[in-house]
């Protein structure tokens, strides 16, 4: 059971809807189940043309405005609609009406034996839902409290679930990103978009922020990405930034002026001091040298096979510490840094799906209530992969190499064992939502990384003697990747190749022989 809130200024038009045909047709008998007075003695009658007269209704429930003591709220009108799932049996009248007193007094607007309370009513016009309609204003002339009343009104789905024997839902937990509004949903149909702005400047800012090592990196890379960015300055400290937005070029608004996002708008985890929590954060024992990526190098197909083994072989190291290792500041580092991977493979193959697996995975990445996880050795070295990943792709050069198309099924295989660890973590900890979102994007990784068939790959060149074989891989990353995955997984069987299994576990000190 899914409750939705919206805010209002207005009656008139919101019962208009409620007691209408519908957008397509789809109310059927509308009428009131509940409500602060009985349901018979709310239901608006007929005028002399046949049609519903709400001035009487209206009247009644805006009568609390005329003894408020306070200023109205900005938006006065509450609407809330609960909404069973597809799954759940028809409910009836007096049930529904048992769900709104539960709301309403959940919600503190009308708790059970408060006289004194808001004035409401609660209309049912199809078999799955109703619609709460509540006017913020006590009967004693004071304005209700209306923090956190989504989260209330989730609480009380909760109790009509067990109370019914309904579907369950996952608790909030506020991991989820704020979806599009329906408005920016709409304007992408109209506009032929593949997908709202929000969607793709979370993506954009999300991988920017993956492949970046310092503040100055991720705008640049946002930049280069061709998004708008401008800063926000502080008041008491002139020239320091205290946070950003971001636009697509083609989203303006009618002014023609583009339509900014700020960090927080796209997800929790990404405002600038939570970037910065992570930036400041000590890197992994893999050494990144920018200056030696700065350099123009050609790689040769061995080279480049070897570097992206070397980041599935992290993955599997990573699989085995998520189940091995118990520390939840570990998991929840490790969790954080996998959706960085993610993003950054997904750049620099171009391919739309394993994009949209990133987006879906994000929600098993973050931590409750926008916690920040402290930094641990374990994902940083998840995070250096992905800023040589992130900088090879910038640096490089793209090309049509369908014969690494099996170095980068196995890396993305890696990672689809990787995530299912995670989603096994996170169904231990009793996250629902968050299990859902990490087992749905292995189930994609697994069937992205998986081609009909593959031969075994070429055999790889031997490591530097004076390198580690970590700072070899960090230095073979500075190329760019084959073009699409969806181009390479169409080609024939004889073009693809197989990768050498991944070393599970961390690695050891090699002590003497016995």
């Amino acid at each position: 059971m899914i409750g939705k809130v919206t805010r209002g200024q207005g009656l008139p038009r919101l019962l208009s809807y409620l007691y209408g045909p519908g957008r397509r047709n789809e109310h059927v008998d509308p009428h009131i189940v509940a409500g602060f007075r009985l349901p018979m003695a709310l239901e608006p009658g007929l005028d002399a043309r046949g049609d519903r007269d709400f001035r009487h209704l209206v009247g009644v429930l805006n009568s609390p405005f005329d003894t408020l003591r306070h200023t109205p709220l900005l938006l006065p009108i509450w609407q809330c609609s609960i909404r069973a799932a597809p799954t759940d049996r028809t409910l009836s009248d007096d049930e529904w009406a048992d769900i709104a007193e539960e709301v309403m007094h959940q919600t503190g607007f009308a708790p059970r034996g408060d006289d004194q309370a808001c004035r409401w009513i609660a209309v049912r016009h199809a078999d799955d839902h109703i619609h709460l309609a509540v006017v913020l204003a006590r009967e004693d002339g004071r304005n209700p409290n209306v923090h956190r009343d989504y989260f209330k009104v989730a609480d009380a789905c909760h109790i009509a679930e067990e109370r019914y024997g309904l579907t369950r839902t996952a608790p909030a937990d506020r991991t989820a990103a704020p979806r599009p509004t329906r408005a920016e949903t709409e304007l992408a149909q109209r506009k032929d978009w593949p997908e709202p702005p929000r969607t793709t400047l979370r993506r954009q800012v999300a991988t920017a922020a993956a492949g970046a090592e310092t503040e100055d990196d991720f705008f640049a890379a946002l930049e280069h990405a061709g998004v708008l960015v401008k800063t926000r300055e502080s008041i008491r400290t002139p020239g320091e930034i205290t946070g950003y937005a971001v636009a697509l070029p083609h989203h303006t608004n009618q002014e023609g002026q583009p339509v900014w996002f700020s960090g927080g708008r796209l997800a929790a985890n990404l405002t600038l001091p939570k970037l910065r929590h992570r930036w400041s954060a000590p890197h992994g024992s893999i050494p990144f040298d920018r200056r030696a990526h700065s350099r123009s190098i050609e790689l040769t197909h061995q080279e480049r096979s070897a570097a992206y083994q070397q980041a599935a072989r992290a993955a599997a190291t990573a699989t085995w510490q998520m189940r091995h290792i118990q520390d939840p500041a570990v998991r929840a580092d490790v969790a954080a840094a996998t959706s960085d991977v993610l993003h950054v493979t997904a750049a620099i193959t171009g391919n739309r799906e394993l994009a949209r697996t990133a987006d879906f995975y994000d929600r098993a990445a973050r931590e409750p209530y926008g916690y920040q996880p402290p930094p641990t050795p374990y994902g940083a070295n998840l995070r250096t992969v992905a800023r040589a990943l992130a900088y090879s792709e910038i640096r490089g050069r793209r090309g049509h190499r369908p014969d690494l198309v099996g170095v980068l099924s196995h890396l993305i295989l890696q990672l689809a064992a990787l995530i299912e660890a995670i989603a096994e973590s996170r169904q231990l900890q009793q996250r629902a939502a968050q299990a859902a979102a990490a087992r749905k994007a292995a189930a994609q990784l697994t069937r992205l990384g998986r081609p009909a068939s593959r031969p075994t790959s070429p055999t790889l060149p031997p490591m530097s003697d004076h390198l580690t074989a970590e700072h070899n891989a960090a230095r073979l990353a500075a190329t760019a990747f084959p073009v699409p995955l969806s181009r390479h997984l169409t080609e024939s069987p004889h073009q693809s190749t197989r990768a050498a299994p991944a070393q599970p576990g961390p690695h050891r000190r090699r002590g003497p022989s016995r």
